[in-house]
């Protein structure tokens, strides 16, 4: 699901995301003074290698598979409770585990809408 919220930033070229080309770009995007993903920012991003299980997955991602709540979503957070109807005014799309996903606000990124 998050690999879904990578692929859609680097494809929305809109709102926080326009000049988000690659999937490195993504990742290490800073907001604010933050890195966009906490594994980035605390430095423990790629602690060992990737699996084959993890590598297929990750494939299957790039090549466009998506699922609901994160098929069109821009945004995630664990919110350690209840999910909030809106994050920074974007709606709530669903929630997958833990995990609250959000897509863009109503005619404000076309690009996430795409696929």
């Amino acid at each position: 699901m998050v690999g879904n919220v990578i692929i859609n930033r680097a494809k929305a070229g809109c709102l926080d995301f326009k000049d988000l080309r690659s999937i490195s770009d993504v990742i290490y995007q800073v907001q604010g003074d933050n890195y966009s993903f906490e594994a980035v920012q605390k430095g423990n991003v790629f602690y060992q290698r990737a699996r084959e299980v993890e590598r297929r997955l990750a494939e299957q991602t790039i090549k466009y598979w998506r699922e609901h709540p994160s098929k069109y979503a821009l945004w995630y957070f664990n919110p350690y409770g209840e999910c909030p109807p809106t994050w920074y005014g974007q709606p709530f799309a669903g929630q997958f585990k833990e995990h609250c996903y959000y897509e863009p606000e109503a005619n404000t990124c076309e690009g996430a809408y795409r696929w």
